[in-house]
């Protein structure tokens, strides 16, 4: 339905074209309904964002091989607020990771502050997304604040230089005891890599500012992780907008920035149980459609799950559980003229879930 050959020229006379999409509407409403998803607006909210492959073994249009993936793909852009999908953004995958991503923070972050201007805005993302015109943006929108990761350079480790010494005297201090009783227990030959792994890392933090000598407008917070093992040093950093005074460094990564990786899990259910990557038409536009009916599909499971499924054991399910579950089953359908009735096997496991959520689904309005 989605697919419009690209020899023909009338698209809206033609046969084969069944729908004419309002793209600027389609993109508006993923945000619209997430607005309306909240009772009152929130104190803080914060917006993932991350790019993904979606792997095409055709001649589609827009596709191109992609070293880092290993193959022929696009690379659409999400954004999620916590389990609310916000932006699903089919792009080629011979642009920056980065391209459009300060388009649709724009975009989205003017939606939400048409209805909620007191509302604190957190923009989370990995290294692809440390970008000067990402940080000014963020940095001169009132309430909006920023926590992205970035790479690491010999700067940034010369000035870690006494933590990374810190963490490394802490981690020998803790193998040096039992190194002590390997050698007394065992030759001196004896192999002690596998017992290192044993000994907790050490991890240290650091806040500094720090600005680079070009790419930069101003200084700016970097915090520094620090782990040093068996496997030796390995440092992390991220650029914040939120000050120390705020928030020390350790409490920033490990509460601001790691739960970035959830978003991961919101992207599995997309391609995964709802087969979001299933981009298998010639046209680029209808590619583009095709992902949004698939991200809508999530969207609805994921109000099913937030509004009917609340205080069961499907509550924090996945997609692909909650579809075999509740929505795969069996059933015989009569219809009259007065009433449609279905009619599932008595011994179905999710009855009294399905009855919960068949009772809470009548409660909402506009359902029908």
């Amino acid at each position: 339905m989605e697919y419009c050959p690209e020899t023909i020229l009338d698209q809206k006379t033609s046969r084969y074209h069944k729908i004419e999409p309002n793209f600027e509407a389609i993109e508006k409403s993923f945000v619209e309904f997430f607005l309306e998803s909240y009772k009152k607006p929130p104190l803080s909210i914060t917006l993932d964002m991350d790019v993904t492959d979606d792997q095409v073994h055709g001649n589609q249009e827009g596709a191109f091989f992609n070293s880092y993936y290993h193959g022929v793909c696009y690379a659409p852009l999400y954004i999620f607020c916590g389990h609310h999908l916000l932006v699903a953004k089919l792009r080629s995958s011979n642009v920056d990771p980065a391209d459009g991503a300060l388009d649709e923070l724009q975009r989205i972050i003017g939606l939400i502050r048409e209805k909620w201007s007191e509302t604190h805005i957190l923009v989370r993302g990995d290294s692809a997304y440390a970008r000067e015109e990402i940080f000014y943006f963020c940095e001169n929108q009132p309430l909006v604040d920023y926590v992205i990761a970035m790479g690491t350079n010999g700067v940034l480790k010369l000035r870690a230089d006494d933590v990374i010494e810190k963490a490394k005297h802490e981690y020998e201090k803790k193998l040096a005891p039992i190194t002590e009783l390997m050698d007394s227990l065992f030759q001196k030959k004896e192999d002690l890599e596998e017992v290192k792994k044993l000994v907790p890392i050490s991890t240290w933090y650091r806040s500094i500012r720090y600005k680079t000598e070009k790419s930069w407008s101003c200084q700016r917070r970097v915090v520094t992780k620090v782990c040093y093992g068996s496997d030796g040093l390995k440092m992390r950093h991220v650029v914040t907008s939120l000050p120390a005074s705020k928030i020390p460094p350790s409490k920033l990564y490990t509460k601001k920035y790691c739960p970035r990786g959830e978003m991961e899990n919101r992207i599995k259910e997309q391609q995964l149980d709802l087969l979001a990557d299933r981009t298998s038409t010639q046209t680029f536009q209808s590619n583009k459609l095709r992902l949004w009916i698939h991200s809508w599909a999530y969207v609805l499971i994921n109000a099913f799950r937030q509004h009917c499924l609340k205080k069961t054991s499907l509550a924090k399910a996945t997609v692909g559980r909650i579809r075999l579950n509740l929505l795969k089953l069996g059933a015989r359908i009569k219809i009259s003229c007065r009433r449609i009735i279905i009619a599932i096997a008595s011994a179905c496991p999710y009855q009294d879930i399905l009855s919960i959520a068949n009772k809470r689904i009548k409660t909402i309005p506009n359902t029908g």
